[in-house]
């Protein structure tokens, strides 16, 4: 099956930006993000499972783009998320490491985990 898609919802340089929903996760088939700019991109992962679940940014498997591929998988644990929904940022990313041969990062979800992921990315600087 393919990968949920998740968006990029971008950040803007001084100006505030709507709180936004983000994507489900799929625990069924995982998600991805399309053309993805690593550098610029920072995940706000949230679990509402009753128990601690992960999700795991996949490093690429093709060399180029992912040179640093070999340095693995980044696995990022959320604490049960029955009283609060947990909360965790991640990135900005590494292209070298994280970069999938068509453009995307891939993310593996826990099974049966619920929660949202939200792309930002972040303008460039001048």
């Amino acid at each position: 099956m393919a990968r949920s898609a998740i968006t990029y919802t971008d950040l803007t340089a001084n100006t505030a930006v709507a709180d936004v929903a983000g994507t489900n996760v799929d625990a069924t088939n995982s998600n991805t993000i399309a053309k993805a700019v690593p550098e610029r991109t920072i995940l706000r992962i949230t679990n509402t499972t009753a128990s601690t679940k992960t999700v795991t940014i996949k490093a690429g498997s093709t060399n180029p783009p992912a040179v640093a591929g070999g340095l693995g998988d980044l696995v990022v644990s959320l604490t049960a998320g029955h009283v609060t929904t947990q909360v965790a940022f991640v990135g900005p990313l590494d292209s070298s490491r994280f970069l999938q041969a068509d453009g995307s990062l891939s993310l593996d979800v826990a099974a049966s985990m619920t929660g949202t992921i939200t792309a930002f990315r972040v303008p460039k600087t001048a």
